[in-house]
């Protein structure tokens, strides 16, 4: 499988751009190789119904694809439209900012988390959730601001990266070239803990051998932490 001059373990180039959008508490564009995604945290001052009087706030994510975020083949604005892929990634991206602190932090509080591709080559799940994080940073440091919660709350860092398996070869961030061509792609979310929050496995025709899949973990988890080094950065 030909890289775009990457070695087969290494990341794409990423950057990120925090408070993109100006007029909201949390934002942020990161480019990912030719993936590039604009998240916002917006939050209201309710919880959803199974969380009353629980003492607890609640993060939510949506997740969208835009028109031309894929080429000229346009894609359909969703306008309540059900759409299964986006269902299942914007539950990811919620789990995964969900673990990252205690929900009592932000009692009563809800945290959205909107991630829109607007340039989409491979890996748009796991970007959103890098985003997301800075978003979700930026959304809380202006709640302690504004004194709608009473101070920043102890944070555990997350990313999240994908790793393609080939003919028990292991590629790290994938293209979506190299996505389409792959028999195992996983994506991985843990912790600058080393701590595992999610994985998803999905195999294409093939399956993967335990061995490998044992080894994608520990590549992941490594990879995680170059990320997360540089979502700190950014916020430096």
């Amino acid at each position: 499988m030909i890289r775009d001059n990457r070695k087969k373990i290494d990341l794409r180039k990423i950057k990120i751009i925090p408070n993109y959008i100006e007029n909201v508490p949390g934002s942020a564009l990161i480019e990912q190789g030719n993936t590039r995604i604009i998240c916002t945290a917006t939050y209201s001052n309710k919880v959803p119904q199974f969380l009353k009087d629980s003492k607890k706030g609640w993060i939510i994510a949506e997740y969208s694809m835009l028109p031309g975020s894929t080429g000229n083949e346009r894609i359909m604005r969703e306008r309540q439209k059900v759409n299964s892929r986006n269902i299942e990634i914007q539950r990811f991206i919620g789990r995964a900012l969900r673990s990252t602190f205690d929900l009592r932090a932000i009692d009563g509080k809800t945290i959205f988390i909107d991630a829109d591709v607007i340039q989409a080559d491979g890996s748009t799940r796991c970007a959103s959730i890098n985003c997301g994080m800075i978003a979700l940073v930026k959304s809380l440091k202006h709640l302690v601001f504004e004194h709608k919660i009473p101070e920043f709350p102890k944070i555990e860092f997350i990313s999240a990266v994908s790793i393609g398996v080939k003919k028990k070869e292991i590629y790290v961030d994938l293209t979506y070239k190299e996505d389409s061509s792959i028999d195992a792609d996983i994506s991985i979310v843990s912790s600058e803990t080393q701590k595992i929050i999610e994985v998803q496995a999905m195999g294409e025709e093939n399956s993967i051998p335990k061995e490998i899949f044992k080894q994608v973990i520990d590549i992941g988890v490594k990879k995680n932490l170059e990320i997360i080094k540089i979502l700190k950065r950014s916020l430096e």
